[in-house]
Protein backbone atom coordinates (compact mmCIF):
# COMPACT_ATOMS: atom_id res chain seq x y z
CA UNK A 1 0.00 0.00 0.00
CA UNK A 2 1.05 3.57 -0.61
CA UNK A 3 1.68 6.18 2.05
CA UNK A 4 -1.76 7.78 1.66
CA UNK A 5 -3.46 4.40 1.95
CA UNK A 6 -1.52 3.70 5.15
CA UNK A 7 -2.63 7.02 6.62
CA UNK A 8 -6.27 6.29 5.78
CA UNK A 9 -6.13 2.77 7.23
CA UNK A 10 -4.46 3.94 10.44
CA UNK A 11 -6.98 6.77 10.84
CA UNK A 12 -9.89 4.37 10.31
CA UNK A 13 -8.35 1.86 12.72
CA UNK A 14 -8.06 4.51 15.42
CA UNK A 15 -11.63 5.65 14.76
CA UNK A 16 -12.93 2.08 14.95
CA UNK A 17 -10.97 1.40 18.14
CA UNK A 18 -12.21 4.62 19.74
CA UNK A 19 -15.82 3.88 18.84
CA UNK A 20 -15.53 0.27 19.98
CA UNK A 21 -14.18 1.25 23.38
CA UNK A 22 -16.81 3.99 23.74
CA UNK A 23 -19.77 1.77 22.91
CA UNK A 24 -18.42 -1.20 24.88
CA UNK A 25 -17.54 0.66 28.07
CA UNK A 26 -20.72 2.73 28.01
CA UNK A 27 -22.85 -0.34 27.25
CA UNK A 28 -21.28 -2.46 29.99
CA UNK A 29 -21.65 0.34 32.53
CA UNK A 30 -25.33 0.89 31.74
CA UNK A 31 -26.00 -2.82 31.01
CA UNK A 32 -26.98 -2.23 27.42
CA UNK A 33 -25.97 -5.70 26.34
CA UNK A 34 -27.72 -5.32 22.99
CA UNK A 35 -25.31 -2.64 21.80
CA UNK A 36 -22.25 -4.62 22.85
CA UNK A 37 -23.59 -7.79 21.23
CA UNK A 38 -24.44 -6.04 17.96
CA UNK A 39 -20.99 -4.49 17.82
CA UNK A 40 -19.24 -7.82 18.38
CA UNK A 41 -21.51 -9.60 15.89
CA UNK A 42 -20.82 -6.96 13.24
CA UNK A 43 -17.08 -7.35 13.66
CA UNK A 44 -17.33 -11.13 13.34
CA UNK A 45 -19.40 -10.78 10.18
CA UNK A 46 -16.93 -8.24 8.74
CA UNK A 47 -14.02 -10.61 9.41
CA UNK A 48 -15.88 -13.50 7.75
CA UNK A 49 -16.80 -11.40 4.70
CA UNK A 50 -13.21 -10.29 4.19
CA UNK A 51 -11.93 -13.82 4.68
CA UNK A 52 -14.42 -15.43 2.34
CA UNK A 53 -14.00 -12.73 -0.31
CA UNK A 54 -10.23 -13.02 -0.37
CA UNK A 55 -10.53 -16.83 -0.37
CA UNK A 56 -12.63 -16.62 -3.58
CA UNK A 57 -15.86 -17.82 -1.92
CA UNK A 58 -17.68 -14.50 -2.25
CA UNK A 59 -17.43 -12.40 -5.41
CA UNK A 60 -20.13 -9.76 -4.94
CA UNK A 61 -19.76 -8.96 -8.61
CA UNK A 62 -16.38 -7.33 -8.01
CA UNK A 63 -13.18 -8.36 -9.75
CA UNK A 64 -10.99 -9.76 -6.99
CA UNK A 65 -7.22 -9.58 -7.48
CA UNK A 66 -5.36 -12.84 -6.95
CA UNK A 67 -3.12 -13.22 -3.92
CA UNK A 68 -4.58 -10.48 -1.73
CA UNK A 69 -1.92 -9.59 0.85
CA UNK A 70 -2.72 -9.66 4.55
CA UNK A 71 -2.24 -5.90 4.90
CA UNK A 72 -4.95 -5.25 2.31
CA UNK A 73 -7.29 -7.67 4.09
CA UNK A 74 -6.69 -5.80 7.33
CA UNK A 75 -7.51 -2.51 5.58
CA UNK A 76 -10.78 -3.89 4.26
CA UNK A 77 -11.72 -5.22 7.70
CA UNK A 78 -10.93 -1.87 9.31
CA UNK A 79 -13.15 -0.08 6.79
CA UNK A 80 -16.10 -2.41 7.40
CA UNK A 81 -15.59 -2.27 11.17
CA UNK A 82 -15.51 1.53 11.12
CA UNK A 83 -18.78 1.75 9.18
CA UNK A 84 -20.49 -0.76 11.48
CA UNK A 85 -19.18 1.10 14.54
CA UNK A 86 -20.77 4.31 13.25
CA UNK A 87 -24.10 2.53 12.71
CA UNK A 88 -24.17 0.95 16.18
CA UNK A 89 -22.89 4.09 17.89
CA UNK A 90 -25.51 6.24 16.19
CA UNK A 91 -28.31 3.83 17.08
CA UNK A 92 -27.20 3.55 20.72
CA UNK A 93 -27.10 7.32 21.24
CA UNK A 94 -30.65 8.07 20.06
CA UNK A 95 -32.40 7.17 23.32
CA UNK A 96 -29.85 8.71 25.68
CA UNK A 97 -30.83 11.50 28.07
CA UNK A 98 -28.85 14.70 28.21
CA UNK A 99 -27.08 13.45 31.36
CA UNK A 100 -26.05 10.27 29.57
CA UNK A 101 -24.88 12.25 26.54
CA UNK A 102 -22.77 14.47 28.76
CA UNK A 103 -21.27 11.45 30.50
CA UNK A 104 -20.56 9.81 27.13
CA UNK A 105 -18.76 12.94 25.91
CA UNK A 106 -16.52 12.82 28.99
CA UNK A 107 -15.89 9.13 28.42
CA UNK A 108 -15.05 9.86 24.78
CA UNK A 109 -12.54 12.49 25.86
CA UNK A 110 -10.90 10.06 28.30
CA UNK A 111 -10.67 7.35 25.64
CA UNK A 112 -9.05 9.74 23.15
CA UNK A 113 -6.55 10.85 25.78
CA UNK A 114 -5.61 7.29 26.71
CA UNK A 115 -5.31 6.29 23.05
CA UNK A 116 -2.93 9.19 22.47
CA UNK A 117 -0.88 8.25 25.54
CA UNK A 118 -0.80 4.59 24.55
CA UNK A 119 0.31 5.51 21.03
CA UNK A 120 3.10 7.69 22.39
CA UNK A 121 4.21 4.92 24.75
CA UNK A 122 4.33 2.42 21.88
CA UNK A 123 6.25 4.79 19.60
CA UNK A 124 8.86 5.58 22.24
CA UNK A 125 9.15 1.90 23.17
CA UNK A 126 9.99 0.82 19.62
CA UNK A 127 13.74 1.68 19.84
CA UNK A 128 14.10 -0.25 23.09
CA UNK A 129 12.17 -3.21 21.67
CA UNK A 130 14.39 -3.14 18.57
CA UNK A 131 17.48 -3.06 20.80
CA UNK A 132 16.43 -6.08 22.86
CA UNK A 133 15.19 -8.17 19.93
CA UNK A 134 18.31 -7.43 17.88
CA UNK A 135 20.48 -8.57 20.78
CA UNK A 136 18.74 -11.97 20.63
CA UNK A 137 19.04 -12.50 16.87
CA UNK A 138 21.74 -14.18 14.82
CA UNK A 139 23.94 -11.68 12.96
CA UNK A 140 22.63 -12.69 9.53
CA UNK A 141 19.08 -11.64 10.50
CA UNK A 142 19.92 -8.23 11.99
CA UNK A 143 19.99 -6.36 8.66
CA UNK A 144 16.88 -7.86 7.11
CA UNK A 145 14.18 -5.55 5.76
CA UNK A 146 11.47 -5.64 6.77
CA UNK A 147 12.96 -6.59 10.14
CA UNK A 148 11.79 -9.59 12.12
CA UNK A 149 9.22 -8.64 14.76
CA UNK A 150 10.48 -11.49 16.92
CA UNK A 151 13.99 -12.99 16.70
CA UNK A 152 14.13 -15.60 13.96
CA UNK A 153 16.80 -18.01 12.76
CA UNK A 154 17.00 -19.87 9.48
CA UNK A 155 16.91 -23.62 9.91
CA UNK A 156 19.69 -25.80 8.58
CA UNK A 157 20.38 -29.48 7.98
CA UNK A 158 23.60 -31.46 7.75
CA UNK A 159 24.17 -32.99 4.30
CA UNK A 160 27.44 -34.62 3.38
CA UNK A 161 29.07 -33.43 6.59
CA UNK A 162 28.23 -29.75 5.91
CA UNK A 163 25.51 -27.46 7.29
CA UNK A 164 23.10 -26.44 4.54
CA UNK A 165 20.54 -23.64 4.87
CA UNK A 166 16.91 -24.67 4.41
CA UNK A 167 14.43 -22.79 2.23
CA UNK A 168 10.76 -23.18 1.36
CA UNK A 169 9.86 -23.86 -2.29
CA UNK A 170 6.22 -23.56 -3.40
CA UNK A 171 5.08 -26.48 -5.52
CA UNK A 172 1.43 -26.25 -6.44
CA UNK A 173 -0.66 -25.83 -3.31
CA UNK A 174 2.06 -26.86 -0.89
CA UNK A 175 5.53 -25.81 0.16
CA UNK A 176 8.44 -28.21 0.41
CA UNK A 177 11.63 -27.77 2.42
CA UNK A 178 14.76 -27.74 0.30
CA UNK A 179 18.42 -27.34 1.20
CA UNK A 180 20.69 -25.04 -0.75
CA UNK A 181 23.51 -27.03 -2.35
CA UNK A 182 25.21 -24.56 -4.70
CA UNK A 183 24.77 -21.23 -6.49
CA UNK A 184 24.76 -21.27 -10.28
CA UNK A 185 24.89 -18.56 -12.92
CA UNK A 186 21.90 -16.39 -13.71
CA UNK A 187 20.50 -16.28 -10.18
CA UNK A 188 19.80 -20.02 -10.13
CA UNK A 189 20.41 -22.37 -7.23
CA UNK A 190 20.90 -26.07 -6.99
CA UNK A 191 18.70 -27.37 -4.15
CA UNK A 192 17.81 -30.74 -2.69
CA UNK A 193 14.54 -31.61 -1.03
CA UNK A 194 15.07 -32.32 2.64
CA UNK A 195 14.66 -36.01 3.41
CA UNK A 196 14.99 -37.14 -0.20
CA UNK A 197 18.55 -37.76 -1.34
CA UNK A 198 17.74 -38.12 -5.05
CA UNK A 199 15.57 -35.02 -5.42
CA UNK A 200 18.11 -32.45 -6.62
CA UNK A 201 16.66 -29.64 -8.76
CA UNK A 202 17.59 -26.27 -10.27
CA UNK A 203 15.39 -23.30 -9.31
CA UNK A 204 15.63 -19.52 -9.38
CA UNK A 205 16.48 -17.84 -6.10
CA UNK A 206 13.35 -15.66 -6.33
CA UNK A 207 11.12 -18.70 -5.81
CA UNK A 208 12.70 -19.53 -2.46
CA UNK A 209 12.14 -18.02 0.94
CA UNK A 210 14.03 -18.87 4.12
CA UNK A 211 12.61 -21.48 6.48
CA UNK A 212 12.59 -19.56 9.75
CA UNK A 213 11.91 -20.52 13.35
CA UNK A 214 11.73 -18.35 16.48
CA UNK A 215 14.90 -18.27 18.53
CA UNK A 216 16.33 -16.42 21.54
CA UNK A 217 20.12 -16.37 21.39
CA UNK A 218 20.95 -15.60 25.02
CA UNK A 219 24.52 -16.59 24.30
CA UNK A 220 25.01 -13.22 22.61
CA UNK A 221 25.20 -11.70 26.09
CA UNK A 222 27.81 -14.14 27.35
CA UNK A 223 29.75 -13.74 24.09
CA UNK A 224 29.73 -9.96 24.51
CA UNK A 225 31.36 -10.33 27.92
CA UNK A 226 33.76 -13.04 26.74
CA UNK A 227 35.08 -10.92 23.86
CA UNK A 228 36.04 -8.00 26.11
CA UNK A 229 39.79 -7.35 26.55
CA UNK A 230 41.38 -9.25 29.46
CA UNK A 231 41.98 -5.97 31.34
CA UNK A 232 38.21 -5.52 31.68
CA UNK A 233 37.82 -8.79 33.67
CA UNK A 234 34.63 -9.72 31.75
CA UNK A 235 33.22 -6.24 32.32
CA UNK A 236 33.62 -6.22 36.11
CA UNK A 237 36.37 -3.58 36.09
CA UNK A 238 34.37 -0.97 34.07
CA UNK A 239 31.30 -1.83 36.14
CA UNK A 240 33.13 -1.21 39.43
CA UNK A 241 34.63 2.06 38.14
CA UNK A 242 31.19 3.26 37.05
CA UNK A 243 29.53 2.29 40.33
CA UNK A 244 32.35 3.91 42.33
CA UNK A 245 32.19 7.17 40.39
CA UNK A 246 28.37 7.23 40.38
CA UNK A 247 28.12 6.80 44.15
CA UNK A 248 30.61 9.60 44.80
CA UNK A 249 28.84 11.86 42.29
CA UNK A 250 25.48 11.25 43.97
CA UNK A 251 26.81 11.96 47.46
CA UNK A 252 28.76 15.02 46.34
CA UNK A 253 25.89 16.44 44.30
CA UNK A 254 23.26 16.01 46.99
CA UNK A 255 25.38 17.42 49.84
CA UNK A 256 26.97 20.34 48.00
CA UNK A 257 23.86 21.44 46.13
CA UNK A 258 21.61 21.20 49.20
CA UNK A 259 24.08 23.18 51.35
CA UNK A 260 24.34 25.99 48.81
CA UNK A 261 20.58 25.99 48.19
CA UNK A 262 19.92 26.19 51.94
CA UNK A 263 22.23 29.19 52.16
CA UNK A 264 20.50 30.97 49.29
CA UNK A 265 17.00 30.21 50.60
CA UNK A 266 17.17 30.47 54.42
CA UNK A 267 20.24 32.57 55.33
CA UNK A 268 20.61 36.33 54.99
CA UNK A 269 24.02 37.65 53.96
CA UNK A 270 25.28 40.53 51.81
CA UNK A 271 25.21 39.95 48.07
CA UNK A 272 23.09 36.80 48.29
CA UNK A 273 20.62 37.70 45.55
CA UNK A 274 23.34 39.03 43.25
CA UNK A 275 25.38 35.85 43.57
CA UNK A 276 22.27 33.78 42.96
CA UNK A 277 21.65 35.63 39.69
CA UNK A 278 25.28 35.01 38.70
CA UNK A 279 24.86 31.33 39.55
CA UNK A 280 21.78 31.05 37.35
CA UNK A 281 23.62 32.89 34.56
CA UNK A 282 26.31 30.18 34.53
CA UNK A 283 23.69 27.79 33.13
CA UNK A 284 23.92 29.70 29.84
CA UNK A 285 27.68 29.02 29.47
CA UNK A 286 28.24 26.18 26.97
CA UNK A 287 30.22 23.26 28.45
CA UNK A 288 32.68 23.47 25.54
CA UNK A 289 33.86 26.88 26.82
CA UNK A 290 34.97 25.49 30.20
CA UNK A 291 36.22 22.15 28.91
CA UNK A 292 39.81 23.20 28.19
CA UNK A 293 40.37 25.30 31.36
CA UNK A 294 39.04 22.48 33.53
CA UNK A 295 41.31 20.00 31.75
CA UNK A 296 44.34 22.22 32.38
CA UNK A 297 43.46 22.42 36.07
CA UNK A 298 43.22 18.65 36.40
CA UNK A 299 46.44 18.17 34.44
CA UNK A 300 48.23 20.53 36.81
CA UNK A 301 46.94 18.43 39.72
CA UNK A 302 48.20 15.24 37.97
CA UNK A 303 44.69 13.83 37.96
CA UNK A 304 44.61 12.89 34.26
CA UNK A 305 44.01 9.15 33.76
CA UNK A 306 42.45 8.87 37.19
CA UNK A 307 38.82 8.73 38.28
CA UNK A 308 38.99 11.97 40.29
CA UNK A 309 38.07 14.32 37.41
CA UNK A 310 34.83 12.35 37.03
CA UNK A 311 33.52 12.87 40.58
CA UNK A 312 35.37 15.80 42.19
CA UNK A 313 33.39 18.47 40.23
CA UNK A 314 30.23 17.11 41.87
CA UNK A 315 31.50 18.47 45.20
CA UNK A 316 31.03 22.03 43.91
CA UNK A 317 27.32 21.77 43.16
CA UNK A 318 25.31 22.41 40.04
CA UNK A 319 23.37 25.53 39.11
CA UNK A 320 20.24 23.61 38.11
CA UNK A 321 20.28 21.41 41.23
CA UNK A 322 20.85 24.40 43.49
CA UNK A 323 17.95 26.27 41.89
CA UNK A 324 15.67 23.23 42.22
CA UNK A 325 16.48 22.70 45.90
CA UNK A 326 16.30 26.42 46.68
CA UNK A 327 12.72 26.51 45.40
CA UNK A 328 11.87 23.63 47.72
CA UNK A 329 13.49 25.30 50.70
CA UNK A 330 11.43 28.43 50.05
CA UNK A 331 8.19 26.44 50.39
CA UNK A 332 8.98 25.37 53.97
CA UNK A 333 7.32 27.63 56.60
CA UNK A 334 9.71 29.76 58.66
CA UNK A 335 7.88 28.74 61.84
CA UNK A 336 9.77 25.45 61.86
CA UNK A 337 13.08 27.26 61.62
CA UNK A 338 12.15 29.71 64.37
CA UNK A 339 11.08 26.88 66.68
CA UNK A 340 14.38 25.10 66.08
CA UNK A 341 16.34 28.27 66.90
CA UNK A 342 14.43 28.63 70.17
CA UNK A 343 15.41 25.04 71.03
CA UNK A 344 19.07 25.97 70.49
CA UNK A 345 19.70 24.39 67.06
CA UNK A 346 22.52 25.78 64.97
CA UNK A 347 22.06 26.58 61.31
CA UNK A 348 23.73 23.31 60.34
CA UNK A 349 21.48 21.35 62.72
CA UNK A 350 18.43 23.07 61.18
CA UNK A 351 19.68 22.14 57.72
CA UNK A 352 20.50 18.53 58.63
CA UNK A 353 17.70 17.57 61.01
CA UNK A 354 14.76 19.68 59.82
CA UNK A 355 15.19 20.90 56.26
CA UNK A 356 16.61 17.82 54.53
CA UNK A 357 13.88 15.43 55.73
CA UNK A 358 11.26 17.87 54.43
CA UNK A 359 12.65 17.98 50.89
CA UNK A 360 12.98 14.27 50.26
CA UNK A 361 11.11 14.43 46.90
CA UNK A 362 13.58 17.00 45.59
CA UNK A 363 16.55 15.06 46.93
CA UNK A 364 15.22 11.93 45.22
CA UNK A 365 14.93 13.80 41.92
CA UNK A 366 18.47 15.17 42.27
CA UNK A 367 19.76 11.68 43.10
CA UNK A 368 18.13 10.18 40.01
CA UNK A 369 19.43 12.94 37.74
CA UNK A 370 22.93 12.54 39.17
CA UNK A 371 22.83 8.76 38.77
CA UNK A 372 21.68 8.86 35.16
CA UNK A 373 24.12 11.61 34.25
CA UNK A 374 27.11 9.88 35.83
CA UNK A 375 26.23 6.40 34.58
CA UNK A 376 25.87 7.60 31.00
CA UNK A 377 28.78 10.04 31.14
CA UNK A 378 30.88 9.54 28.01
CA UNK A 379 32.63 12.86 27.48
CA UNK A 380 34.43 12.84 30.85
CA UNK A 381 36.11 9.42 30.42
CA UNK A 382 36.88 10.26 26.80
CA UNK A 383 38.85 13.33 27.88
CA UNK A 384 40.56 12.13 31.05
CA UNK A 385 40.82 8.31 30.90
CA UNK A 386 43.31 6.40 28.75
CA UNK A 387 44.22 3.20 30.67
CA UNK A 388 41.88 0.18 30.45
CA UNK A 389 41.91 -0.23 34.24
CA UNK A 390 40.10 3.10 34.68
CA UNK A 391 37.52 2.73 31.92
CA UNK A 392 33.86 3.27 32.72
CA UNK A 393 30.99 1.45 31.04
CA UNK A 394 30.03 4.24 28.64
CA UNK A 395 33.56 4.58 27.28
CA UNK A 396 34.15 0.82 27.27
CA UNK A 397 30.97 0.39 25.22
CA UNK A 398 32.28 2.83 22.63
CA UNK A 399 35.57 0.93 22.40
CA UNK A 400 33.64 -2.33 22.15
CA UNK A 401 31.70 -0.88 19.22
CA UNK A 402 34.94 -0.07 17.45
CA UNK A 403 36.16 -3.65 17.86
CA UNK A 404 32.88 -5.47 17.15
CA UNK A 405 30.86 -2.99 15.10
CA UNK A 406 30.38 -5.64 12.41
CA UNK A 407 28.51 -7.89 14.85
CA UNK A 408 25.24 -6.02 15.51
CA UNK A 409 23.70 -8.68 17.74
CA UNK A 410 26.66 -8.74 20.12
CA UNK A 411 26.82 -4.95 20.07
CA UNK A 412 23.17 -4.64 21.01
CA UNK A 413 23.65 -7.22 23.78
CA UNK A 414 26.46 -5.14 25.29
CA UNK A 415 24.37 -1.95 25.02
CA UNK A 416 21.43 -3.68 26.74
CA UNK A 417 23.65 -4.80 29.62
CA UNK A 418 24.92 -1.24 30.10
CA UNK A 419 21.43 0.22 29.96
CA UNK A 420 19.65 -2.21 32.29
CA UNK A 421 20.64 -0.48 35.58
CA UNK A 422 19.45 2.88 34.28
CA UNK A 423 16.12 1.40 33.22
CA UNK A 424 15.68 -0.30 36.59
CA UNK A 425 16.40 2.90 38.50
CA UNK A 426 14.08 4.93 36.28
CA UNK A 427 11.12 2.54 36.49
CA UNK A 428 11.35 2.13 40.25
CA UNK A 429 11.98 5.80 41.07
CA UNK A 430 10.17 7.75 38.36
CA UNK A 431 7.41 8.66 40.81
CA UNK A 432 9.90 10.49 43.02
CA UNK A 433 11.55 12.19 40.07
CA UNK A 434 8.25 13.49 38.69
CA UNK A 435 7.06 14.50 42.14
CA UNK A 436 10.31 16.34 42.83
CA UNK A 437 10.07 18.35 39.62
CA UNK A 438 6.33 19.11 39.70
CA UNK A 439 6.34 20.28 43.34
CA UNK A 440 9.16 22.75 42.77
CA UNK A 441 8.10 26.26 43.70
CA UNK A 442 4.61 25.32 44.95
CA UNK A 443 3.74 27.32 48.03
CA UNK A 444 1.85 25.73 50.88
Amino acid sequence: MGFLAWVVVIALAYGALWGTLLVTIDGLRDRRWRDVGLLALGYVVAALVVRLYTADYVHLGIARPSGVPGIAQFGWFVGLAFVWMLVVGRASSRKLSWQDRRRRRELSRQIKLHLALATGAIVFSVPFYWLVTTSLKPDERTNQFPPDIIPMKQTSVRIGGEERQVYLLKQGDREVRVAKMAELDGGRWQVRQVGKAASTMIVTAAKLRPDLRPVLLWRNYSDALAFLPPEYDRGLRPLWNTVYVTLLVIVGTVLSSSLVAFSFARLRWPGRDVLFVVLIATMMIPPAVTMLPVFLIFRTLNWVDTLRPLWVPALFGSAFNIFLLRQFFLTIPTDLEDAAKIDGCSYFAIYWKIMLPLIKPALAAITIFAFMGSWNNFMGPLIYISSPENMTLAYALQLFQGMHGGEPAMMMAAATLVMLPVLAVFFFTQRYMIQGVTLTGIKG
